[in-house]
Order: C-alpha cells, then structure tokens, then sequence
C-alpha cells in the first residue's frame, strides 16, 4: 500500500488534466451513496462536523475483466481550528481493490479534497462560465482560494484574480502565493466593487449569512458557490438565486445539504424543478449550460464521493511508476 502526501498529490495531478479527468467520470458514472453527515458537539467551542464519503466503480459497467476500486474518504471540518492556525478541514482518503478489497493507497484527504473541490468547480465552470471570461474574484483567502484561482485559469482566459476575505492581511498572503505561482492577483478592497467587477465569482467559506447580493451581479457573470456545505451555512441571497440559472454538482446532495439551495428552496425563490441541471446531465450531454452572454449562471457544489474516487485512481496511477 502507497502512503500518498500532499505533496504527492501535487506531483501527480495537473488542474487541466483533473478537470479532464472529472468530465470523464461524471460521464461514465458511479456508485456513491449519499454522504454521511454527523455532528459532534462539543462543550468549548464550535461543533465540528464528520464526513464519511464511499464510492466505487460501476462493477457491471466495468465488466468482470476490470476489478476496478472502491474509496472512502474520512473527513473532519472543526471551524475553531482558524483561531490555532490549522486548516478547519481534515481528512484522509483510503483507495482499495474493487476486486479483492486489498488497500492500495492512504492519501492526504485534506489535499485531494482541495485539487477535486477547485477542479470540479472549473469542470463546471467550462459550460456556464463565458469563453472570454478574465476576471476572477475569489471570496475566502482559506486553503481552497489558490486551487480555485488556478482551477478557473485552466479553463478559461483569467488575466486578473482578486481576493476578498474579511481579514485583509489573509487575502494579502494569498494573492502573495499566487503572484510567486505567476498569476496576476491583488486583494479586493472592497466586496461590492468586486462582485460587480468579475466575470467569475468564485466563493469558498464557512459563511452563515449572504456574502454575494443578486443585486450586485452583473449580466453574463458566473457565480460559483463551492463553501456552505450544510443547510444552515449561505453565501449568496435568494435574488442570486432568483436571477440565475441555478446548476449543481449533484442533485441527491446539493438538494440535501447545501444551504444555498435548501434555505432558496424553503422560501419559495427556488424548486427542485428550477434546477437546471447536474454535473452528470452536462457532462452527458442531456442539458444546456450557458445559453447566452449576457445570463447570470450559479453553480452550487457540496462535494461527491465520485470527485474523490476519480482524483484517488489519478493520484495512485500516477504514483506507482
């Protein structure tokens, strides 16, 4: 069995290439049970949340040649961890057999979570986000801000990132990194401004309360919402919702978990029915994405077992040798 750091990770994968990578494997499909959600409280200070996320190739599709694999992804987020300096999200991710269930690797769950996350909001991205589109803000210097950042720039032509996070000297260092990695960024002063300014909005953070006002979007930008995992968490407001084509990465969990849909949906600015599609029903073909310059398009993720099962064969191939 491999034993896959961060840094592994980082050798194995490219954004263009997972991007690739993920449209393949919402196209082919697999077998992912709706994630296990649990609460744990605790008497000094913020509840921290476990993820459990199984998936494992469609057997009857890959044939009796073709054992394929199973994976389950065992994740942590503790929010008080931002007041220590460590990242709220944790996690580690376990790839094995889908023959003989012999375990094949161990790999840093908090990183694969972050180059799948960013990568699949770029998958989307490349139906909703407009072809020329080159102005990215980034809402959230967190640890996922540089992989969106460079996630959007495969896919489209991004020649400006700025970043809006409430603590300033964050976004600093963030834009900081990316300006070394050879990107142009700056921190957005102010998030009003910003919003107005980019073509792709791209929000990672723990929010409870709106972030992105509709009223503040401009026609043919794209808001990518990849934060509030749970239904009491939101970062935009239901006039976002209202005036957007609404997209998310799966219906089962987006319908289920995320608070932007779930709190849209509870009064009455959204339905089940106004969902346009899902990643599957893009990458397959089955519905439109953008349909013209000038629409505002939403895309809200809450993670899929899928994503990491297709990012833990990648990193694992591309180890071995």
């Amino acid at each position: 069995m491999l034993t896959i750091s961060a840094d592994g990770v980082d050798r194995s994968l490219s954004f263009a290439g997972l991007v690739e990578t993920l449209r393949v494997a919402f196209r082919d499909g697999a077998v992912q049970p709706v994630r296990h959600h649990h609460t744990i409280q605790r008497p000094d200070g913020a509840a921290s949340t476990l993820l459990l996320m199984p998936a494992w190739n469609d057997f009857e599709k890959a044939g009796a040649s073709d054992g394929g694999y199973i994976g389950v992804k065992i994740v942590t987020v503790s929010p008080d961890n931002n007041q220590i300096g460590k990242p709220a999200v944790m996690g580690l991710y376990l790839l094995v057999d889908g023959k003989t269930g012999e375990p094949r690797a161990l790999i840093d769950g908090q990183r694969i979570t972050q180059w799948r996350t960013a990568c699949a909001s770029a998958l989307a991205a490349s139906y909703l986000a407009r072809e020329d589109a080159s102005k990215l803000l980034v809402v959230g210097a967190g640890a996922l801000c540089p992989f969106l950042a460079q996630a959007h720039s495969a896919v489209r032509p991004i020649d400006e990132i700025r970043i809006w996070n409430r603590t300033s000297e964050n976004a600093a260092k963030a834009a900081a990194a990316l300006r070394e990695a050879g990107l142009n960024a700056s921190v957005a002063e102010n998030l009003e401004e910003a919003i107005g300014w980019a073509d792709i909005v791209s929000c990672a953070t723990i929010s409870t309360e709106p972030l992105v006002r509709g009223e503040l979007l401009t026609p043919g930008t794209h808001l990518d919402l990849v934060g509030a995992f749970t239904p009491t968490m939101r970062e935009s407001d239901d006039e976002a919702i209202r005036r957007a084509r609404v997209y998310v990465d799966t219906r089962a969990g987006a319908t289920k978990e995320a608070g932007d849909i779930v709190q849209a949906v509870a009064s009455g600015a959204l339905t089940h029915e106004g969902i346009v599609a899902d990643l599957f029903e893009l990458t397959r073909g089955e519905k439109p994405g953008r349909q013209s310059p000038d629409e505002i398009t939403l895309f809200k993720s809450v993670g899929a077992a899928l994503e990491d099962l297709a990012a833990g064969i990648a990193v694992y191939e591309g180890s071995k040798g």
